[in-house]
């Protein structure tokens, strides 16, 4: 158990440079703003429609309350 939680755990200094690095050569300097753009688009997409699920059960909630 305490292996696969040292195994997986969250990357330390070197380890961010080395992704850091890695994705600098995958993508170059002049993708990285772009690519973050649509990561950023991607994630405030994600929360709209996490938030527009949450508002339409509660709202059923309170109709099922209300009834």
């Amino acid at each position: 158990m305490l292996s696969s939680t040292l195994l997986f755990g969250m990357p330390g200094g070197s380890e961010w440079i080395i992704i850091v690095l890695a994705v600098l050569i995958l993508f170059g300097g002049r993708k990285i703003p772009e690519f973050m753009r649509g990561l950023g688009k991607g994630i405030r997409e994600f929360n709209d429609a996490k938030n527009n699920v949450k508002k339409e059960i509660e709202e059923g909630i309170k109709e099922k309350d209300q009834a």
